[in-house]
């Protein structure tokens, strides 16, 4: 990770950590190295969530663009992956989502693809970095080089029509409730599940710029729970700012996290020879029981670091066609570069009809084991995690837990802290050896004073 871009983009407080200066110069560098640089005029692409801030970030990037003799091609409001799609069916230089993901209003960020429609590389993200900090100049464009933008919103609809495409079946007589989260799925989501013949339910569609994400969505799903089963649904599928994860609840008001349609899609391709090389890939976060019901169908998996970022580096170095993370951004990547949350959503809807069984029935394979994690403030990350005796302790709570359950210690990448998690039979195990395994960081003096 670099100085201001972590594994998904440029994020902080809008006009505080992340300003209209900075969307100003990264416009400025990416039009002119996809273009000046290479002697043409660079096409760019940009979308933006409904937070107040996105337009102004989204004038701020067209400015810095066209100065540098870039065209840029607005999409308007719309959603990451379908940013990362365009990118590259229509052959852009690049693309810039601006989203703060699933985070409140007053954050933003820049997410940036390259031509591919894939997370632009850290060389790149390094350079645009060193500009930021006036290390590198760039020139600007003159005359009839200086750039235009263009209304690009046709975009956006030929994306709705790609999902439409995916489906395999009709969804008439199926009872679908969304919470797009006030946020960047608020029309194309609609837009698709009543093109397919749903009987579509839609909750936290009014965005008026503060109200993204908040007490609604992913991370509030507890009222799309409440949705369902008050309106008789049989699926509900929540979304979050930018509408690249998608969590969802089945007829019974449960929710079914990222592991679990790990699970139900990675069996349903296994069952039709579509899993390649019979893996998943998961990240080292998603919890044990989800390894117990793949083991149990057969199902070969890997872990990861967390982030989509790594999951998708794994799934294209290998060949593998789904993995993700438990919080829903789930990665198919014959269709997509990105976790897709309204794609995730249509393939979820596959299942279930090809199999004729409700949500519940094919999640009830994925029986979560309970879990205990602690954070704990550290002098310096590796010298806790590598000291022997941590080790020691580490590798004995594993010893007592065998194939029932885990335990993880890992290094935050944001904070001076190490986290501890146990995953196991009963909270009280769980418990018990999370502190157990903190009680040797404290007596060798690893603590935070």
């Amino acid at each position: 990770m670099g100085k201001y871009f972590g594994t998904d983009g440029f994020r902080g407080e809008a006009n505080k950590d992340l300003t209209y200066e900075h969307a100003i110069k990264i416009g400025r560098f990416l039009g002119w190295y996809y273009g000046a640089k290479e002697g043409k005029s660079a096409k760019v692409l940009i979308g933006k969530d409904t937070r107040r801030s996105s337009y102004m970030f989204e004038d701020a990037l067209c400015t810095g663009l066209i100065a540098s003799g870039a065209d840029a091609y607005i999409m308007h409001v719309t959603t990451t992956p379908s940013v990362a799609y365009i990118t590259r069916v229509d052959d852009f230089d690049c693309g810039i989502m601006i989203s703060a993901s699933h985070n409140p209003f007053y954050d933003n960020g820049i997410k940036l693809f390259n031509g591919n429609g894939e997370k632009m590389d850290e060389g790149t993200i390094l350079e645009i970095e060193d500009y930021i900090d006036g290390k590198t100049e760039v020139p600007l464009a003159e005359r009839e080089k200086i750039g235009s933008t263009v209304d690009y919103e046709s975009g956006r609809n030929r994306y709705m029509g790609y999902l439409i495409s995916l489906a395999k079946y009709g969804f008439k007589g199926v009872k679908v409730g969304l919470d797009v989260a006030n946020g960047a799925a608020w029309r194309i989501a609609r837009g698709v599940f009543d093109a397919l013949g749903a009987d579509t339910y839609v909750m936290n569609d009014h965005p008026d710029g503060f109200n993204i994400n908040t007490d609604c969505g992913s991370t509030h799903i507890e009222h799309l729970q409440k949705y369902v089963v008050d309106n008789a649904l049989d699926v509900g599928f929540a979304y979050d700012g930018d509408a690249d994860r998608c969590l969802c609840v089945d007829e019974k008001g449960n929710v079914i996290t990222g592991d679990h349609i790990l699970y139900i899609y990675g069996l349903y391709m296994k069952e039709r020879d579509k899993l390649l090389d019979n893996k998943v890939v998961t990240t080292i976060m998603s919890n044990f029981g989800l390894y117990k019901a793949l083991d149990n169908v057969g199902i070969e998996y890997e872990k990861t670091k967390v982030g989509d970022k790594y999951v998708y580096e794994n799934m294209i170095q290998n060949g593998y066609r789904i993995g993700g993370e438990q919080s829903g951004h789930i990665i198919f990547s014959k269709y997509a570069t990105t976790g897709d949350g309204i794609l995730t959503s249509l393939k979820i809807m596959e299942a279930m009809l090809a199999k004729k069984k409700p949500l519940s029935e094919l999640a009830a394979p994925v029986e979560f084991y309970p879990q205990v994690l602690k954070n704990v403030r550290v002098k310096s990350k590796p010298e806790a995690q590598n000291d022997p005796d941590v080790q020691a302790a580490v590798n004995a709570v594993t010893e007592k837990l065998g194939d029932e359950g885990r335990i993880l210690v890992r290094e935050s990448g944001t904070e001076p802290v190490i986290r501890v998690m146990v995953e196991a039979g009963s909270d009280e195990v769980c418990e018990k050896y999370v502190d157990q395994v903190i009680e040797v960081i404290k007596s060798k003096g690893h603590l935070a004073e």
